[in-house]
């Protein structure tokens, strides 16, 4: 048989290349998508197999292909075994997602696109977070596209936790995403005879389509709602986290002995004399970073040394496949998930006091202004010589707690040191322009049921920005120095707000008579001099809040695009590798550059996206879990009056944030008076139509709980004062009818 030839283009439509079809007897999905493409129509698939001039033994082989392209949304094959090019038919793969009121969107993989709107007729067939094919069938009145599936690519929901509802002889089970507002049902032989109100894992035996119910079986009873930790076991499940080891993993960590041996020393610089300590909370078990500081007459030392994970945890092996998965460990109130099993995480990797431990150290000299003069990256091995608190070093160092200097007295020396080099580090960090804002962050104190005794808000202490400066001068170390060769790496980036929050932000300001310096790219330093300016104002509050939400989301990347927050032109994360996947790849590539050895990874930029998404995923499950409990904790509070503060405007109404308790509720726009409310996004303010009167971000109410609904999660608030008249403000936005609103709720 003669070698058949076929041009095929490269990504520059302008270069051709003959390629030969038996250079690589299975053809490439690039080639597979061009013969189709030169056929010009859309194809039988016996006719592309002969075109291709596929041996029968090689038919099993192309049909795998031809199936993985139909799942990554390159081709379509339908019921006669036509194959279509998707983009041909402008079909468009991507994920759904769903909104807790029936309707959804895809958002497409092909950046490219914008979102398309699907009707709660198309979700029916569909769960949130499937991946499919949708064709754009038209426009809707606001202008935004629309879609029709036509097909499913892959089905992501096997497996789902949901609440048990029983009624005339039916079990359903109503999925605790509420993303997904399909009952399941449940035939009465598969329920484990589960109890109305119980939450429950539903394995799906049939997924929803146009013509059929998704159905499923029970395969485990969690509890009942009220059950201490049944909040954390919903989250877990609903947002698919990983929450337990493999056989293999644990077996792995199992085999590394509990102390470094003197043979682990090999190559290493040995800094066990060094007062290095470590500085955490009081619950913190896991001890990833030391620090240690001191003056040679004209500059600064500033040693940080951080657990050697990579040590023990090496590419490929289970543990590392493993910790990929998960990303990060989660930390939930009083639980955490952690990314390495308890025998490193708090075992060999932990800094733990008085022990040999191998550690990764940026050992860095600062001049008397602040700025780094250099640094040096090298693997090591340590003895911390305290296991400190916040609360305890700012007591020493502060409140000159005798007691504390007394039974600390080797390192306090060392702690006064670090605390002069943070003063200098301060400096620097204000010249430069990095972003502080003022805002509360809050710890649940749990009583011994389980469930929440008071909320109670967090004052950062001196002790906390010291550690944070240091991790922050270690991380902008390791970006350069990994920008300094052509090594892979994982940067996080915080990139400058978009125009359009610009422009929004700018047109609020406006009101107030402010401006934002800078253009359509302004510096940190222009945003905090605007922080600087609104801080002493009476609407200081609602101000800081509106610039802190025209910025945008840091992620990973394998780019660098510097962090804005930060005010760095590089900055990555090197320093918690135990509850980091990114630090484990920053130490790989480090210890790579040090022993000349190339570095690539083949999915680096995957790899990024995917711990980005990690992230985000472990912030909603975090927060699923305290919304719940702080719902549980209002249960007992109906009929109370609280003053509170604006915190979201919406168009259906505004959420309140309590003073003394912090927990947020909605004040539903009907509960606003006789009026015809219009939401201005732009001013984060809803106007009355009639009267004139606005509500707005940041606004001092006083409000009633009247309802708390644990299911749903909901605390809704009646109106009952305001402390203060709202301004009036002009508005041209869209106006919405507060009946209508209350009844799609």
């Amino acid at each position: 048989m003669s070698k058949k030839k076929i041009k095929i283009r490269d990504n520059d439509p302008e270069s051709e290349r003959e390629i030969n079809l038996y250079d690589n007897p299975i053809p490439s999905r690039e080639l597979i998508l061009q013969v189709m493409s030169d056929h010009g129509i859309p194809i039988n698939k016996k006719e592309l197999l002969q075109i291709l001039e596929i041996k029968d033994d090689e038919v099993a082989i192309i049909e795998k292909r031809l199936r993985a392209m139909v799942r990554q949304g390159q081709i379509l094959i339908n019921r006669k075994n036509v194959i279509c090019i998707s983009d041909k038919l402008n079909l468009i793969a991507g994920r759904v997602l769903g909104h807790p009121d029936g309707f959804g969107f895809l958002i497409p993989e092909d950046k490219t696109h914008s979102d398309i709107f699907l009707t709660p007729r198309e979700m029916s067939q569909v769960f949130n977070n499937d991946r499919v094919m949708v064709q754009v069938t038209g426009q809707d009145r606001k202008g935004k596209m629309e879609g029709k599936i036509v097909e499913v690519l892959e089905r992501v929901n096997t497996v789902l936790v949901g609440r048990v509802v029983q009624a005339q002889g039916v079990t359903i089970v109503a999925a605790e995403d509420k993303r997904i507002c399909q009952d399941i049902l449940i035939p009465y032989e598969l329920d484990m005879k589960a109890k109305s109100g119980q939450i429950v894992e539903v394995e799906i035996t049939t997924q929803p389509s146009f013509k059929s119910k998704p159905m499923g079986k029970v395969i485990s009873i969690l509890g009942d709602y009220k059950d201490s930790g049944i909040e954390i076991e919903i989250a877990l499940r609903k947002h698919s986290l990983p929450y337990e080891f493999s056989k293999n993993v644990i077996d792995e960590s199992k085999k590394f002995l509990s102390d470094v041996k003197p043979s682990d020393f090999e190559g290493r610089k040995d800094l066990r004399d060094l007062a290095l300590v470590t500085i955490d909370g009081e619950t913190a078990k896991d001890f990833d970073d030391a620090v240690y500081a001191e003056h040679n007459g004209e500059n600064w030392r500033l040693v940080v040394a951080i657990a050697d994970v990579s040590s023990y945890v090496k590419f490929s092996s289970e543990l590392d496949t493993s910790a990929a998965e998960r990303g990060n460990s989660v930390y939930f109130p009083r639980r955490v998930i952690p990314m390495l099993p308890e025998a490193l995480s708090n075992g060999l990797c932990s800094l733990k006091p008085h022990v040999d431990r191998l550690c990764m150290v940026c050992d860095m000299v600062i001049n008397e202004k602040g700025k780094m003069l250099s640094y040096e990256f090298y693997p090591s091995v340590m003895n911390s010589k305290a296991r400190l608190t916040y609360t305890i070093v700012d007591k020493i160092l502060n409140h000159d707690d005798k007691s504390l200097k007394s039974e600390f007295s080797a390192v306090v020396k060392d702690l006064e040191n670090l605390q002069k080099l943070y003063w200098v580090m301060l400096s620097e960090r204000e010249k430069r322009g990095a972003l502080e804002f003022d805002s509360t962050e809050t710890t649940i104190v749990f009583n011994d049921q389980g469930k929440i005794d008071f909320i109670k808000p967090i004052f950062r202490n001196e002790a906390h920005r010291i550690i944070e400066e240091c991790m922050l001068a270690a991380n902008v170390c390791a970006a350069e120095f990994l920008l300094d060769d052509n090594i892979d790496g994982l940067f996080r980036n915080h990139e400058c707000p978009s125009e359009e929050k610009l422009e929004n932000l700018r047109n609020f300001l406006a009101e107030f008579g402010l401006s934002l310096q800078g253009g359509n790219k302004p510096t940190p330093k222009d945003y905090r001099n605007l922080v600087e300016q609104v801080s002493k104002r009476p609407e200081g509050h609602l101000l800081q809040t509106v610039l802190l939400r025209s910025m945008q989301q840091a992620v990973y990347s394998n780019k660098n695009l510097g962090h804005f927050g930060l005010a760095y032109d590089a900055y990555t994360h090197f320093t918690s590798p135990i509850r980091r996947y990114p630090d484990l790849i920053v130490h790989r590539a480090i210890k790579a550059k040090l022993l000349n050895k190339p570095f690539k990874l083949k999915d680096i930029i995957k790899i990024a996206e995917h711990c980005s998404g990690t992230e985000r995923t472990a912030d909603e499950a975090t927060r699923d879990v305290e919304s719940w409990l702080k719902c549980y904790f209002m249960q007992d509070k109906v009929g109370q009056i609280f003053e509170g503060t604006v915190a979201g405007v919406t168009g259906f109404g505004l959420f309140i944030e309590l003073d003394e308790v912090y927990i947020e509720g909605l004040l539903h726009v009907t509960e606003l008076g006789n009026d015809y409310f219009t939401y201005d996004k732009s001013k984060h303010a809803i106007i009355g139509e009639r009267t004139n009167l606005s509500y707005r971000l940041g606004d001092r109410l006083k409000v009633k709980v009247v309802r708390v609904d644990l299911e749903s999660i909901k605390i809704d608030f009646s109106l009952e004062g305001m402390k203060a008249l709202p301004k009036k403000i002009k508005s041209k936005s869209k106006k919405f009818n507060h009946v209508k609103k209350a009844k799609r709720r």
